[in-house]
C-alpha cells in the first residue's frame, strides 16, 4: 500500500486527509468519506493504486466529450470509491463502496479490484493505438481520489504522447489540482446541481467545483456535463444560473452537456422527460455554442 499524499500526521496516529475540501479527520484503522485513503497506524495509505475496477475502449465522444479529438477512442479505466455521495449515482457499483459491500477497506479492494500497474497501462494503451485509441480515459468512479496512481499514470502516458482525460467531479482542493494539471489534456467535470444547498446534500459544496472548472479551463479542454434529475435540478431558474455562469466565466465556446437521468441506487423518481431536455437545451444555447442532449 503507497503511502498517500497531502495529509497531515497528527497527535495519537490521527491523519488529517488534504486531498479533497473535506479534510477528513482519519482515525488509525478507519477510511476516509472516499473509502479507500486509509489510516495505516498514523500513515495515511492509497488503498487503491496500482489497483482497477475495469477496462476498455471507447468512442471519446462516450466520455462525454464531443469535442476533444472527435472520432477517436480513448481506453477507459476507474478504479472504486467515490467522495461525493450521490443518492442518484449512475456509477454506484463502483463509485459507492459501502453500497457493495461492508468489508473493511482493504478487504473491499482486493475483492472489488484487479492489479494493473502504470507500466502495464502504458503498454496496453500503446498497443490499442492501431485501433485508434489517443491515450487514456480515468473514469467510473471519482479519479482524483486515486491521485497517486493518476498522477504517476498521467506523467507516464504524456512521456509517450498519450492523451490523459479525467472524467469528475471536480472535487479536489487547489493545490493537487494545480499539480496535476500540466499531465491533462481534457476534463468532462460533472456539475451536478447550481444550487449550493442541493450540493451539500449530495456530500459536497457548489463553490469548489466551479472553482476547479475555472482553474482547468485555463490550460486544458474542458466540457461540463449537467445530469437533470427531477425535482432537482431542473427549474429553468437553476438551468439559466448555470449556463450564465458558463458563458461568463468559461467562455460561450465551453461544450455543455445535459444527460437524461434514469433511476439507479436509490434514486425512485422517473427517468427525466425528453421535454426538460428540451428545455434546457432551448435556454442554453441562447448563450453557448455548443449544447449537447446525452443519453437519450
Amino acid at each position: 500500500m503507497l503511502e498517500a499524499r497531502y495529509y497531515e500526521k497528527l497527535a495519537d496516529e490521527k491523519v488529517r486527509c488534504r486531498l479533497c475540501p473535506h479534510g477528513c479527520l482519519i482515525y488509525p484503522g478507519r477510511a476516509g468519506i472516499c473509502c479507500i485513503r486509509f489510516n495505516d497506524g498514523g500513515v495515511l495509505r492509497a488503498l487503491t493504486y496500482g489497483r482497477i475496477s475495469g477496462m476498455q475502449l471507447d468512442p471519446i465522444e462516450k466520455k462525454p466529450l464531443h469535442f476533444f479529438h472527435p472520432g477517436s477512442k480513448i481506453l477507459s479505466i476507474g478504479s472504486i470509491g467515490c467522495n461525493l455521495a450521490c443518492f442518484f449515482c449512475q456509477n454506484w457499483q463502483t463509485a459507492q463502496v459501502k453500497d457493495v459491500t461492508s468489508a473493511r477497506p482493504a478487504v473491499a479492494v482486493e475483492m472489488m479490484t484487479e492489479p494493473l500497474s502504470v507500466a502495464d497501462l502504458v503498454v496496453e494503451a500503446s498497443k490499442l493505438a492501431r485501433a485508434g485509441n489517443i491515450g487514456v480515459a480515468f473514469t467510473y468512479n471519482e479519479p482524483f481520489i486515486w491521485f497517486e496512481y493518476l498522477l504517476d499514470a498521467a506523467r507516464a502516458l504524456h512521456e509517450t504522447g498519450q492523451k490523459v482525460v479525467l472524467v469528475t467531479n471536480g472535487y479536489v482542493d487547489e493545490k493537487p489540482l494545480r499539480e496535476i494539471l500540466p499531465y491533462i489534456d481534457a476534463m468532462n467535470i460533472d456539475i451536478k446541481s447550481f444550487s449550493d444547498p442541493t450540493y451539500r446534500r449530495l456530500g459536497g459544496r457548489l463553490d469548489v467545483v466551479k472553482r476547479t472548472a475555472e482553474i482547468a479551463n485555463d490550460s486544458v479542454h474542458i466540457e461540463l456535463t449537467n445530469l437533470l434529475v427531477p425535482d432537482m435540478n431542473t427549474s429553468s431558474e437553476e438551468i439559466t444560473s448555470l449556463v450564465n455562469w458558463v458563458a461568463d466565466r468559461l467562455g460561450p465556446q465551453t461544450p455543455l452537456h445535459f444527460s437524461r437521468y434514469f433511476p439507479a441506487r436509490r434514486g425512485t423518481m422517473q427517468a427525466t422527460a425528453r421535454g426538460t431536455l428540451s428545455t434546457a437545451h432551448g435556454i442554453a444555447s441562447k448563450r453557448l455554442h455548443n449544447v449537447v442532449l446525452g443519453n437519450i
